[in-house]
């Protein structure tokens, strides 16, 4: 019996897998000493995954252990390499998928800027009160606003902007942190 020639020869049919793209929440701590942010930035670039997101602090003063939150996006199957990888750095402590565990927190901080005198200076403080952002600077001609959330709000607020006069974006990086009683 002939195989048709789009079939394959073997027994074991190889499925065709469109594994969905997803973004995740990567918390990991890491000996605070130079160069560790570099090779953990490097594990990213040599492997071609893509960094979203990149937050760094040290964490425990006295320990010398810093957290390094990085949002990054891939199939399950790569974001399961990326943490395989970073857990296998000798200067990382511990690698936790903040994402997986459905009980963190994540906030991101941006700064707005925008340029408006009339109509668009007053939508633009009606907005800003609606999403709860604060003037920190003004001028006759310009504000900038502080905006504190989750990322999709952040990204609501300066599309909403957009029209209104927006001049230019600075954000943080995302920053999560775990609920309850229990530590990293």
């Amino acid at each position: 019996m002939s195989q048709p020639a789009n079939q394959p020869a073997s027994a074991y049919f190889m499925e065709d897998r469109h594994d969905p793209i997803e973004a995740h929440t990567l918390s990991v701590l890491v000996q605070n000493e130079p160069g560790v942010l570099a090779r953990v930035i490097g594990l990213f670039s040599g492997r071609g995954y893509n960094i979203e997101s990149l937050t760094v602090s040290e964490t425990e003063n006295q320990k010398h252990v810093s957290r390094i939150t990085i949002v990054t996006t891939g199939t399950p199957m790569v974001i399961e390499q990326i943490k395989h990888q970073l857990d296998r750095m000798v200067p990382v402590y511990r690698v936790v998928d903040m994402t997986l565990t459905g009980r963190s927190i994540e906030r991101e901080l941006a700064m707005v800027k925008l340029r408006g005198t009339g109509e668009h200076r007053v939508e633009s403080l009606r907005l800003a009160e609606a999403f709860r952002a604060r003037v920190i600077d003004a001028t006759t001609e310009s504000f900038v606003f502080e905006i504190t959330g989750n990322s999709a709000k952040i990204n609501q607020f300066i599309d909403l902007m957009r029209p209104l006069g927006l001049i230019e974006v600075s954000r943080t990086g995302v920053a999560a942190i775990g609920r309850g009683a229990e530590g990293m």
